[in-house]
């Protein structure tokens, strides 16, 4: 799964919209902007429709690590 569009933010939390990158499948989901849930969490999402996962890194942080919010 990669992220199609972040629909509301408050701080770190977020909701998107998550597209598979193989079927095409969108869902939507909460996440945390920091380089974790972007690097290890989002590339093993497995699609609800394909039950694949991307594996790849396709997001970075909007934040910096080391703002405060």
């Amino acid at each position: 799964m990669k992220i199609k569009n972040i629909t509301s933010q408050i701080r770190r939390d977020f909701t998107a919209i998550y597209e598979c990158q193989h079927c095409g499948h969108e869902q939507t989901g909460r996440g945390y902007d920091d380089a974790y849930f972007h690097e290890k969490v989002i590339p093993a999402m497995k699609c609800a429709s394909c039950g694949r996962s991307g594996n790849e890194v396709t997001s970075a942080p909007s934040v910096p690590a080391h703002a405060v919010l």
